[in-house]
């Protein structure tokens, strides 16, 4: 009787590293889908790693994501992960920009208000060129449809739909 309840208690903590296993690499390629893990599956999982940067991304705020990579820095690159979530900076952008956009209330931003933006979060060395770029690269992976008007120094946002979900 005893070894079989060891033989089980065995079982099922195998079961357990296996699923976390499992999870530690699903979580960042869902993350980069648009799909953020509940608090409370990190939670029973010991996952803890994860929180800083699933919020942050959600938020738009790239000094807490910056902040939560290197924290954790060392857990992610011993998984292998590292990379993937460093791909995640592209939609912790948008959804900063989303909140620039969500302010300023129309569809026409002008781009020094996404410079503010990205100075206010601590992007080293920025300046409108920067902010450009960035709102480039968005706009060419359909992250945010629109065009940016460099006569007029804007971006001219879709009145439709103009920050598509994440897929």
């Amino acid at each position: 009787f005893f070894w079989a309840c060891t033989a089980h208690v065995q079982v099922i903590s195998f079961f357990f590293f296996v699923h976390r296993l499992i999870l530690i690499y699903l979580i960042p390629v869902k993350m980069l889908l648009g799909e953020f893990p509940k608090r409370e599956l990190l939670l029973k999982h010991k996952l803890e790693h994860f929180m800083d940067i699933a919020k942050a991304v959600r938020k738009g705020n790239l000094v807490l994501f910056s902040d939560a990579l290197e924290k954790h820095e060392s857990f992610f690159i011993h998984f292998g992960v590292f990379l993937i979530l460093e791909k995640l900076t592209i939609i912790t952008y948008r959804n900063l920009f989303r909140k620039v956009y969500l302010i300023l209330g129309t569809h026409q931003l002008p781009l020094k208000a996404f410079e503010d933006a990205l100075r206010f979060m601590n992007v080293e060395d920025v300046d409108i060129d920067e902010a450009q770029c960035i709102l480039a690269g968005l706009i060419d992976k359909n992250y945010i449809r629109g065009y940016i008007s460099h006569q007029h120094q804007k971006v001219v946002i879709s009145k439709q739909n103009p920050f598509p979900v994440v897929k």
